[in-house]
């Protein structure tokens, strides 16, 4: 345990400097680990698989638009990176080249977004629903989710509960759900579980399957889904919805006129104000939660694997001594990581657990 610290430090430490050294080497043949970690993390029209060579191996996506022209639907290989100048906008329709849209720059208040020019020279977005990188790993890994539910279902409509137990992935399935029934949320909910344990088992094999499948590093994989905090936002908010939509009226109360001494809530209502202001913290702190630690280990993953190529430039010693280590603490993290895809998707559905059996309290009288 001790040496394992030391290498954790070290690689830390590496992390910290090889940045600054990267920028800074990047014209001559260095790395850009910003751009590599933010092209990876970040949302994009087009999905990056790898470079072979000079060639770059991309999933042109979808792109839906309704702008100053009407809808435009088209692949993302159309669109130009760089902003059209005013003067060649018309031109540059004419000629077939493009759609006159482009993807904003970097410092842009549209940064990344697709934006068209207005007849002033002003920069503004078209109404967007593209099916963009984001958005197909969505698709992908509720297909997946569908797959592993529907699958077991199946089995169990065609069988009787006293029949021999199934194999295979069914058995895997169902040796899965009855733990995180059993052990979350039956202790959690008690009597209610059978009730919340729908939600609560999406929830639970959704992230699970988001976060597996962000770790495999090619396509169908390779998408951080529960490290965009957009997709971390909605799932605190339908379980914000759940529990407060479930509430008691004992749990309103005690919301609204807490059993507290009067003058903390009269005439300045000061407990009152704590308790509302808890409902918001209670699911926002899973959001934080579950977005911080899947953008973390992507972060350190790919920071890892950098560090071999920031040192190619700093002769061969160094290149062959860090590449073994690199990639000893790359296998190290990885394996980690899909420990860290399990903990954090049972955090998330434990934690939502205790949220709605606390708003399902009853008075002494019931």
């Amino acid at each position: 345990m001790k040496h394992l610290k030391q290498l954790l430090f070290i690689a830390v430490m590496l992390m910290t400097i090889t940045p600054a050294y990267a920028e800074e080497g990047k014209g001559e043949g260095g790395v850009d680990l910003q751009a590599i970690l933010w092209g990876h993390v970040k949302d994009s029209y087009e999905w990056h698989v790898t470079d072979i060579g000079d060639t770059k191996v991309i999933i042109h996506l979808p792109v839906i638009v309704y702008g100053k022209s009407g809808w435009q639907v088209f692949m993302s290989d159309k669109i130009a990176h760089e902003p059209i100048k005013e003067g060649k906008l018309k031109g540059y329709r004419e000629a077939g080249k493009g759609t006159g849209l482009y993807i904003a720059p970097a410092g842009s208040l549209y940064e990344n977004k697709i934006v068209e020019v207005n007849d002033d020279g002003t920069e503004s977005r078209p109404f967007d629903i593209s099916i963009t990188k984001t958005v197909l790993v969505l698709f992908i890994d509720g297909v997946l989710l569908l797959i592993c539910i529907l699958i077991p279902a199946r089995w169990c409509r065609r069988h009787k509960a006293d029949d021999p137990a199934p194999k295979g992935f069914v058995g895997f399935m169902d040796m899965f759900v009855n733990y995180v029934y059993d052990d979350v949320v039956k202790p959690a909910l008690g009597e209610e579980a059978p009730r919340f344990a729908p939600y609560l088992l999406t929830c639970f094999f959704f992230i699970f399957i988001s976060n597996i499948m962000g770790i495999i590093p090619f396509p169908p994989g390779g998408g951080n889904l529960t490290g965009n905090i957009t997709c971390t936002f909605f799932l605190a908010i339908c379980t914000l919805v759940v529990t407060n939509v479930s509430g008691t009226k004992h749990y309103w109360k005690d919301i609204f006129w807490p059993d507290v001494p009067w003058w903390l809530k009269v005439p300045a209502p000061l407990m009152p104000v704590i308790e509302v202001f808890s409902i918001f913290t209670k699911p926002l702190a899973l959001m934080v939660r579950l977005f911080a630690n899947m953008l973390a280990g992507h972060a350190i993953a790919i920071a890892l694997t950098c560090i071999i190529f920031i040192m190619a430039t700093m002769g061969a010693f160094m290149c062959g001594a860090m590449t073994v280590f690199s990639v000893a603490l790359s296998i190290f993290m990885m394996l980690l990581e899909v420990l860290v895809c399990f903990i954090q998707a049972l955090v998330f559905t434990m934690l939502s657990a205790v949220f709605i059996s606390l708003a399902r309290v009853k008075g002494h009288g019931e």
